[in-house]
C-alpha cells in the first residue's frame, strides 16, 4: 500500500513537471488586449465604414495616393488621401493651425495615423490628428518618415 501511494505521488509530480515545461501557462489575457489582438487597425476602420459609424479613435497606416489643396476656410487643414493595406481609401484632414504641416509629403509616401474616424460614402475621413489645446479630446498624430506631427 505504501509503495502504491509513493508511486502515485511520483506520477503526479512527474505529470505536473511535464505539463508545466511542455505547456507554458498562457499570459493573463484581459478582454481589452484580447480584442486588440484580433482586430487590426484596418479592420476597425473597415467596420466603422461598413456600419456607417463615426467618432471612434482609429490608428493605422497607408500610402498617400493623392495630395489635395489645403483647406484654408476656418481652421486650416492639410488634406490628402491614403490607401490602407485593405484597399480602402480614407481622407486625412490634418489641422495645421494646431500641428505642423507635413511639408515633404509626396504621393507614394507611407503615413501612420491616429485620429478620429468620421464616416462618409467615399471611405471616410480621419481628423483630430493633433493635440487638443483644451485637453478635452484624445490627442492624435501623424507620422511621416520617422517624424511625428501632433
Amino acid at each position: 500500500m505504501k509503495k502504491t501511494l509513493v508511486l502515485i505521488a511520483a506520477l503526479l509530480i512527474g505529470y505536473a513537471i511535464f505539463n508545466s515545461t511542455n505547456n507554458p501557462t498562457r499570459p493573463n489575457v484581459t478582454s481589452a488586449n484580447f480584442e486588440q489582438g484580433i482586430k487590426t487597425p484596418e479592420s476597425i476602420v473597415a467596420n466603422q465604414f461598413s456600419s456607417q459609424q463615426s467618432g471612434q479613435q482609429v490608428s493605422g497606416q497607408g500610402v498617400v495616393v493623392r495630395i489635395l489643396p489645403d483647406d484654408n476656410d476656418g481652421s486650416r487643414h492639410q488634406k490628402f488621401i491614403i490607401r490602407l493595406p485593405s484597399g480602402q481609401t480614407i481622407l486625412i484632414a490634418h489641422n495645421i493651425d494646431l500641428a505642423p504641416k507635413i511639408g515633404s509629403l509626396q504621393e507614394g509616401d507611407t503615413v501612420e495615423f491616429f485620429g478620429q474616424y468620421e464616416w462618409n460614402e467615399k471611405g471616410g475621413l480621419v481628423h483630430w490628428t493633433h493635440h487638443d489645446p483644451n485637453g478635452s479630446h484624445t490627442a492624435g498624430w501623424l507620422q511621416h518618415q520617422g517624424q511625428k506631427y501632433q
